[in-house]
């Protein structure tokens, strides 16, 4: 038999009530503050005569009901205030105070179901326990999750378009720059550059923020220097003007950059060295390989060292994939190793460093004009797009690519190598020089030395069968260095 609906006069006066109140972090459809809130949900508890205890007042302020795994500790509290039989009526500015998923409502009707529990608002009033209330609140609550999901949309929309545009996303002040990123703080900037040199000769983050604190020079919060805070300056991509998203690369950023990229990528192949080494030693020995990020497979993608457990090889990346570019060319690490340090030494014996400079950030004029220009191109695509019913996606798109990868090719052609790591190594002795350092097994050196030499060490199909390593197959390009 059908429940009879509840009419107004089934609201006796002097019940107990809860009132709840939630506003979002984001920007959905109405944000009305807590306080108000509480003020509209009080006039209706006055105006029904229900009885409000202060126990039973819960805010959720800041909280996301859309976020799936977000704890609501006010909203977990009333259903187990409910669940106890303490509360005969719920008040809300609206439901969608109350819940945007249907989990939360089916959860919140499974315990008012022998509760009749009452659900007020500003606008209306719904039985729990009726099923044509249940039925329109499913609807209700669909539509707000609807709506949560397209504002959620819209809004990595927003943040990937801004970051492929290079715009800075800042939260707390990054070191080194002013509170928006946009210019540097060259007092700050100095002791950045400086982490960064320390850290490239051999301190850990440890031994620089202990000086840091000695010398009384705040972070960007005013807060003691720590190891950690060195670490994250370190691992920065913004002091390197590099625009990220979601861990990928996709820009070069509007802002200036206080390190530049080849003493950037230094400190990344370091940092990885370091790791690398402090790993649990009952493993099995980590093998260093030496052409890291140089090793090249003809078909264009980079070789990963790897180990089959008796030979290490260098691999093609593609080796892994399922389409049309899957490549499963490799070759021995141990032969290949030989011939390019072989030729690395040759290089080195006869290199004079003596006419270099050092790194600088400093990037040709013609340049950022012609980036400049490029950003241009992008915002009047952009608005072409948003504008413009006839101009589709992939139209945006195919226009967008060539402009990007310009002014990423421009970025590439800016990075200067910093000079530093051939101190002490090129020269007539470079020979017994680089027996220092593998006596030292200071293989990042010798990675980075590798990496300022060539541009790539490209390895071909192999052109015969047979033992015995073919040096037909290697091609080394080296890097300008005049």
């Amino acid at each position: 038999m059908t429940r009879p609906k509840l009419g107004r006069a089934a609201v006796t006066p002097g019940e107990p009530a809860a009132i709840y109140c939630r506003i979002s972090h984001t920007r959905d459809e109405d944000q009305t503050g807590v306080d108000r809130q509480e003020r509209i949900c009080r006039d209706i508890a006055e105006r029904l005569r229900l009885r409000v205890d202060p126990t039973h007042i819960y805010v959720d302020n800041n909280r996301s009901a859309w976020q799936r795994d977000r704890k609501r500790p006010g909203w977990e509290a009333m259903l187990r205030a409910m669940g106890a039989g303490e509360i005969r009526h719920v008040i809300v500015y609206h439901p969608d105070r109350l819940m945007r998923q249907p989990k939360d409502l089916e959860e919140l009707l499974s315990i008012a179901d022998d509760k009749r529990i009452l659900l007020h608002g500003e606008a209306n009033r719904r039985d729990l326990s009726d099923p044509d209330d249940r039925f329109i609140l499913r609807i209700e609550v669909a539509h707000a999750c609807r709506s949560s999901d397209d504002t959620s949309r819209r809004l990595k929309d927003a943040l990937k378009d801004k970051a492929r545009e290079g715009r800075p996303h800042v939260g707390n002040r990054p070191y080194g720059y002013t509170s928006d990123g946009r210019a540097i703080v060259e007092e700050e900037a100095e002791i950045v550059r400086e982490v960064y040199r320390r850290y490239l000769d051999g301190e850990s983050p440890h031994a620089i923020a202990q000086d840091l604190v000695a010398r009384d020079i705040p972070t960007s919060k005013g807060k003691a220097w720590n190891p950690e805070n060195v670490r994250h300056l370190l691992s920065s991509h913004f002091v390197a003007g590099l625009r990220f998203h979601l861990g990928e690369e996709v820009a070069v950023g509007t802002w200036p950059a206080i390190i530049d990229r080849g003493q950037w990528d230094e400190v990344q192949r370091l940092r990885e060295y370091r790791t690398q080494q402090h790993q649990d030693t009952k493993k099995r020995p980590i093998r260093n390989y030496l052409l890291r990020g140089v090793a090249t497979c003809t078909c264009g993608a980079r070789m990963g060292g790897t180990n089959s457990g008796r030979y290490a090889y260098y691999r093609c990346t593609r080796s892994d994939n399922t389409d049309q570019q899957k490549c499963n060319r490799s070759i021995s690490a141990g032969p290949l190793e030989e011939f390019v340090r072989d030729v690395a030494i040759k290089v080195l014996t006869k290199l004079d460093t003596s006419g270099y400079e050092p790194a600088t950030t400093t990037r040709p004029g013609a340049d950022v004009i012609a980036d400049e220009k490029d950003r241009a191109k992008l915002r009047e695509l952009k608005e072409l797009w948003l504008n413009d019913d006839d101009f589709s996606t992939a139209d945006f798109q195919a226009m967008r690519a060539p402009i990007v990868k310009r002014m990423k090719e421009r970025q590439r052609k800016t990075v200067k190598r910093p000079v530093a790591v051939l101190e002490g190594i090129a020269g007539p002795e470079a020979e017994a020089n680089w027996e220092s350092l593998e006596k030292a097994e200071d293989y990042a050196r010798m990675n980075a030395i590798y990496r300022f030499l060539f541009a790539a060490v490209f390895v071909r199909p192999s052109t015969r069968k047979g033992r015995g390593f073919d040096t037909d197959r290697v091609d080394i390009k080296p890097n300008p260095l005049d």
